[in-house]
Protein backbone atom coordinates (compact mmCIF):
# COMPACT_ATOMS: atom_id res chain seq x y z
CA UNK A 1 0.00 0.00 0.00
CA UNK A 2 1.58 3.09 -1.14
CA UNK A 3 1.37 5.84 1.34
CA UNK A 4 3.03 9.56 2.00
CA UNK A 5 4.23 11.06 5.44
CA UNK A 6 6.28 14.16 6.34
CA UNK A 7 9.78 13.07 7.42
CA UNK A 8 12.59 15.39 7.88
CA UNK A 9 13.08 17.89 4.66
CA UNK A 10 10.88 15.47 2.50
CA UNK A 11 7.42 13.89 2.14
CA UNK A 12 8.24 10.43 1.67
CA UNK A 13 6.36 8.19 -0.39
CA UNK A 14 6.39 4.22 0.53
CA UNK A 15 5.03 1.00 0.21
CA UNK A 16 4.15 -0.39 3.27
CA UNK A 17 2.88 -4.31 3.90
CA UNK A 18 2.95 -6.65 7.00
CA UNK A 19 1.67 -6.58 10.34
CA UNK A 20 2.44 -2.88 11.66
CA UNK A 21 3.93 -4.86 14.85
CA UNK A 22 5.87 -7.30 13.15
CA UNK A 23 9.80 -7.00 12.76
CA UNK A 24 10.29 -4.14 10.63
CA UNK A 25 12.79 -4.15 7.42
CA UNK A 26 13.36 -1.41 5.06
CA UNK A 27 14.14 -1.65 1.70
CA UNK A 28 16.47 1.03 -0.18
CA UNK A 29 16.60 1.12 -4.17
CA UNK A 30 19.57 2.29 -5.79
CA UNK A 31 20.03 4.50 -8.55
CA UNK A 32 18.49 4.26 -11.65
CA UNK A 33 15.69 1.87 -9.81
CA UNK A 34 12.66 2.12 -7.49
CA UNK A 35 10.59 0.67 -4.85
CA UNK A 36 9.45 -2.18 -7.79
CA UNK A 37 12.88 -3.91 -7.61
CA UNK A 38 11.27 -5.72 -3.94
CA UNK A 39 8.16 -7.02 -5.94
CA UNK A 40 9.32 -10.15 -5.58
CA UNK A 41 10.95 -9.68 -2.29
CA UNK A 42 7.95 -8.02 -0.06
CA UNK A 43 5.86 -11.30 -0.49
CA UNK A 44 8.02 -14.15 1.08
CA UNK A 45 9.35 -11.18 3.94
CA UNK A 46 5.24 -10.43 4.82
CA UNK A 47 4.64 -14.17 4.78
CA UNK A 48 7.54 -14.69 7.64
CA UNK A 49 6.30 -12.20 9.95
CA UNK A 50 7.49 -9.14 8.56
CA UNK A 51 6.40 -5.50 8.50
CA UNK A 52 7.81 -4.09 5.11
CA UNK A 53 8.25 -0.25 4.40
CA UNK A 54 9.68 0.50 1.09
CA UNK A 55 10.14 4.21 0.29
CA UNK A 56 10.93 6.09 -2.91
CA UNK A 57 14.84 8.02 -2.54
CA UNK A 58 14.60 11.75 -2.69
CA UNK A 59 14.69 12.85 -6.36
CA UNK A 60 12.43 9.42 -7.24
CA UNK A 61 8.95 8.72 -7.39
CA UNK A 62 6.48 10.78 -5.58
CA UNK A 63 8.61 11.52 -2.87
CA UNK A 64 9.41 15.66 -2.79
CA UNK A 65 11.05 17.86 -0.42
CA UNK A 66 8.86 20.41 1.98
CA UNK A 67 10.38 23.39 1.15
CA UNK A 68 12.08 24.69 -2.06
CA UNK A 69 14.70 26.31 -0.30
CA UNK A 70 16.33 22.84 0.91
CA UNK A 71 19.63 22.00 -1.15
CA UNK A 72 18.48 19.36 -3.59
CA UNK A 73 21.68 17.29 -2.75
CA UNK A 74 22.26 13.77 -3.31
CA UNK A 75 25.76 13.15 -1.17
CA UNK A 76 25.77 10.30 0.91
CA UNK A 77 24.69 12.10 4.23
CA UNK A 78 21.53 13.28 2.81
CA UNK A 79 20.49 9.61 1.97
CA UNK A 80 21.56 8.52 5.66
CA UNK A 81 19.43 11.51 6.84
CA UNK A 82 16.77 10.84 5.27
CA UNK A 83 16.49 6.95 6.65
CA UNK A 84 17.30 7.98 10.16
CA UNK A 85 14.21 10.69 9.66
CA UNK A 86 11.96 8.00 8.07
CA UNK A 87 12.89 5.68 10.61
CA UNK A 88 12.30 8.18 13.79
CA UNK A 89 8.60 9.18 12.10
CA UNK A 90 7.29 5.89 12.04
CA UNK A 91 8.65 5.39 15.55
CA UNK A 92 11.11 2.00 14.27
CA UNK A 93 13.06 1.71 17.49
CA UNK A 94 14.93 -1.16 15.26
CA UNK A 95 14.67 -2.53 11.86
CA UNK A 96 16.51 -4.95 9.13
CA UNK A 97 17.70 -2.15 6.78
CA UNK A 98 18.23 -3.77 3.33
CA UNK A 99 19.13 -2.57 0.27
CA UNK A 100 21.84 -1.69 -2.97
CA UNK A 101 23.71 1.21 -4.90
CA UNK A 102 21.80 4.77 -2.99
CA UNK A 103 19.81 3.01 -0.76
CA UNK A 104 23.11 0.24 0.29
CA UNK A 105 24.74 3.63 1.15
CA UNK A 106 22.12 5.17 3.12
CA UNK A 107 21.53 1.58 5.05
CA UNK A 108 25.17 1.35 5.46
CA UNK A 109 25.78 4.68 6.94
CA UNK A 110 22.58 4.09 9.78
CA UNK A 111 24.26 1.27 10.47
CA UNK A 112 27.32 2.72 11.07
CA UNK A 113 26.72 5.65 12.81
CA UNK A 114 23.21 4.94 14.23
CA UNK A 115 23.84 1.17 15.70
CA UNK A 116 21.12 1.59 18.07
CA UNK A 117 18.93 1.47 15.47
CA UNK A 118 19.76 -1.28 13.24
CA UNK A 119 18.79 -5.04 14.34
CA UNK A 120 20.71 -5.94 11.08
CA UNK A 121 22.30 -5.08 7.44
CA UNK A 122 21.90 -6.87 4.28
CA UNK A 123 23.94 -4.68 1.50
CA UNK A 124 25.15 -5.80 -2.02
CA UNK A 125 28.43 -5.18 -3.99
CA UNK A 126 31.50 -6.70 -3.41
CA UNK A 127 32.02 -6.55 0.36
CA UNK A 128 28.90 -4.64 1.17
CA UNK A 129 30.42 -1.46 2.66
CA UNK A 130 28.89 0.99 0.67
CA UNK A 131 30.24 4.18 2.38
CA UNK A 132 32.22 6.17 0.12
CA UNK A 133 35.88 7.87 1.28
CA UNK A 134 35.27 10.85 -0.66
CA UNK A 135 39.07 11.86 0.56
CA UNK A 136 40.27 9.19 -1.77
CA UNK A 137 38.24 9.14 -4.66
CA UNK A 138 40.97 11.56 -6.47
CA UNK A 139 42.99 8.22 -6.74
CA UNK A 140 42.75 6.68 -10.13
CA UNK A 141 41.23 2.94 -10.73
CA UNK A 142 42.75 0.15 -12.75
CA UNK A 143 41.54 1.03 -16.27
CA UNK A 144 39.30 -1.88 -16.82
CA UNK A 145 37.21 -0.23 -13.40
CA UNK A 146 37.77 3.28 -15.14
CA UNK A 147 35.58 2.28 -18.04
CA UNK A 148 33.19 1.13 -16.22
CA UNK A 149 32.36 4.93 -14.31
CA UNK A 150 32.07 6.59 -17.88
CA UNK A 151 28.55 7.72 -16.31
CA UNK A 152 30.00 9.25 -13.70
CA UNK A 153 32.66 10.87 -15.53
CA UNK A 154 29.99 12.34 -17.66
CA UNK A 155 27.12 13.39 -14.87
CA UNK A 156 30.56 15.47 -13.86
CA UNK A 157 30.33 17.65 -16.85
CA UNK A 158 27.23 19.98 -17.52
CA UNK A 159 26.68 17.81 -20.85
CA UNK A 160 25.64 14.95 -18.67
CA UNK A 161 23.64 16.85 -16.65
CA UNK A 162 21.82 18.04 -20.54
CA UNK A 163 22.47 14.23 -21.54
CA UNK A 164 20.15 13.29 -18.57
CA UNK A 165 18.25 15.83 -18.27
CA UNK A 166 17.03 15.33 -22.24
CA UNK A 167 17.76 11.61 -22.21
CA UNK A 168 17.00 9.98 -19.00
CA UNK A 169 14.40 7.01 -19.67
CA UNK A 170 17.17 5.94 -22.74
CA UNK A 171 20.21 6.58 -20.37
CA UNK A 172 18.88 4.50 -17.71
CA UNK A 173 17.60 1.62 -19.31
CA UNK A 174 21.35 1.97 -21.01
CA UNK A 175 22.94 1.15 -17.46
CA UNK A 176 20.07 -1.58 -16.52
CA UNK A 177 21.74 -3.32 -19.33
CA UNK A 178 25.26 -2.90 -18.66
CA UNK A 179 24.91 -3.27 -15.20
CA UNK A 180 22.77 -6.26 -15.37
CA UNK A 181 24.17 -7.80 -18.35
CA UNK A 182 22.39 -11.53 -17.58
CA UNK A 183 19.18 -10.23 -16.81
CA UNK A 184 15.98 -10.12 -19.69
CA UNK A 185 13.98 -7.37 -18.00
CA UNK A 186 11.09 -6.43 -20.54
CA UNK A 187 9.79 -3.35 -21.17
CA UNK A 188 6.83 -3.49 -18.65
CA UNK A 189 9.21 -3.57 -16.26
CA UNK A 190 11.48 -1.11 -16.99
CA UNK A 191 8.29 1.55 -17.86
CA UNK A 192 6.75 0.56 -14.17
CA UNK A 193 10.13 2.17 -12.61
CA UNK A 194 11.31 4.74 -15.27
CA UNK A 195 8.09 7.00 -14.24
CA UNK A 196 9.95 7.52 -11.16
CA UNK A 197 12.57 9.47 -12.85
CA UNK A 198 10.13 11.88 -14.18
CA UNK A 199 10.29 13.63 -10.18
CA UNK A 200 11.13 17.16 -10.84
CA UNK A 201 14.04 16.77 -8.46
CA UNK A 202 15.56 14.09 -10.31
CA UNK A 203 18.29 15.31 -12.38
CA UNK A 204 19.59 17.67 -9.69
CA UNK A 205 19.75 15.16 -6.97
CA UNK A 206 21.11 12.63 -9.13
CA UNK A 207 24.25 15.24 -10.80
CA UNK A 208 24.82 16.63 -7.23
CA UNK A 209 25.18 12.66 -5.91
CA UNK A 210 27.32 11.88 -8.71
CA UNK A 211 29.56 15.74 -8.09
CA UNK A 212 29.88 15.62 -4.48
CA UNK A 213 31.28 12.17 -4.27
CA UNK A 214 34.66 13.47 -6.43
CA UNK A 215 34.07 16.61 -4.10
CA UNK A 216 33.99 18.53 -7.37
CA UNK A 217 30.66 20.29 -5.38
CA UNK A 218 30.09 21.14 -2.04
CA UNK A 219 27.28 19.59 0.22
CA UNK A 220 24.28 20.95 1.93
CA UNK A 221 25.95 22.57 5.14
CA UNK A 222 23.23 21.05 7.77
CA UNK A 223 24.78 17.77 6.34
CA UNK A 224 28.85 18.51 7.16
CA UNK A 225 28.66 16.85 10.49
CA UNK A 226 27.66 13.58 8.88
CA UNK A 227 30.07 14.28 6.78
CA UNK A 228 33.05 14.48 8.53
CA UNK A 229 31.91 11.10 10.69
CA UNK A 230 31.71 9.48 7.33
CA UNK A 231 35.33 10.65 6.41
CA UNK A 232 36.72 8.41 9.37
CA UNK A 233 35.06 5.41 7.50
CA UNK A 234 33.09 4.02 10.54
CA UNK A 235 33.17 0.37 11.14
CA UNK A 236 29.72 -1.44 10.68
CA UNK A 237 29.41 -3.42 14.36
CA UNK A 238 26.04 -4.87 13.48
CA UNK A 239 25.13 -8.29 12.27
CA UNK A 240 25.36 -8.11 8.65
CA UNK A 241 25.25 -10.10 4.92
CA UNK A 242 26.79 -8.66 1.58
CA UNK A 243 25.67 -9.92 -1.27
CA UNK A 244 27.52 -9.64 -4.25
CA UNK A 245 26.53 -10.26 -7.97
CA UNK A 246 29.31 -11.90 -9.98
CA UNK A 247 27.96 -10.32 -13.17
CA UNK A 248 27.60 -7.12 -12.09
CA UNK A 249 28.72 -4.66 -14.71
CA UNK A 250 29.61 -1.64 -12.92
CA UNK A 251 31.11 -3.07 -9.19
CA UNK A 252 33.68 -5.25 -9.79
CA UNK A 253 35.45 -7.27 -6.80
CA UNK A 254 38.56 -5.44 -5.31
CA UNK A 255 39.70 -7.94 -3.39
CA UNK A 256 39.46 -6.09 -0.06
CA UNK A 257 39.48 -7.15 3.77
CA UNK A 258 35.76 -6.68 5.03
CA UNK A 259 36.83 -7.76 8.59
CA UNK A 260 38.65 -3.97 9.20
CA UNK A 261 34.79 -2.59 8.03
CA UNK A 262 32.70 -5.27 9.84
CA UNK A 263 33.01 -5.36 13.52
CA UNK A 264 29.90 -7.82 14.19
CA UNK A 265 28.87 -11.40 12.71
CA UNK A 266 29.62 -11.12 8.57
CA UNK A 267 28.93 -13.07 6.30
CA UNK A 268 29.48 -12.36 1.81
CA UNK A 269 27.89 -14.58 -0.43
CA UNK A 270 28.56 -14.89 -4.23
CA UNK A 271 25.57 -14.82 -6.59
CA UNK A 272 26.95 -16.49 -10.08
CA UNK A 273 25.24 -14.77 -12.73
CA UNK A 274 23.71 -11.76 -10.79
CA UNK A 275 24.71 -8.38 -11.82
CA UNK A 276 24.23 -5.02 -10.23
CA UNK A 277 19.48 -5.26 -9.10
CA UNK A 278 20.47 -7.81 -6.87
CA UNK A 279 16.78 -7.54 -5.01
CA UNK A 280 15.42 -8.00 -8.60
CA UNK A 281 17.36 -10.20 -10.38
CA UNK A 282 17.21 -12.85 -7.49
CA UNK A 283 14.56 -12.20 -5.04
CA UNK A 284 14.48 -15.03 -3.29
CA UNK A 285 18.59 -14.65 -2.12
CA UNK A 286 17.93 -11.17 -1.11
CA UNK A 287 15.28 -12.58 0.82
CA UNK A 288 16.24 -15.25 2.70
CA UNK A 289 19.54 -13.55 3.54
CA UNK A 290 17.08 -10.82 5.46
CA UNK A 291 15.48 -13.75 7.05
CA UNK A 292 18.97 -15.51 8.49
CA UNK A 293 19.22 -11.98 10.55
CA UNK A 294 16.15 -12.63 12.08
Amino acid sequence: MLKQIAAGVLNVAFEQAGDAAAQPVVLLHGFPYDVHAYDEVTPVLVSSGCRVVAPYLRGFGPTHFLSPQTPRSGQQAALGSDLLALLDTLAIDRAILAGYDWGGRAACIVAALWPDRVHGLVSCGDDGYNIQDIAASGNPQAPQNELRYWYQYYFNMERGRAGLARNRKALCRLLWQLWSPNWRFDDATYERTAASFENPDFVDVVIHSYRHRYAAVPGDPALEDIERRLALQPAIAVPAVALHGDANGVLPSQAREPQRRFAATYRRQVLPQIGHNVPQEAPREFAQAILSLL
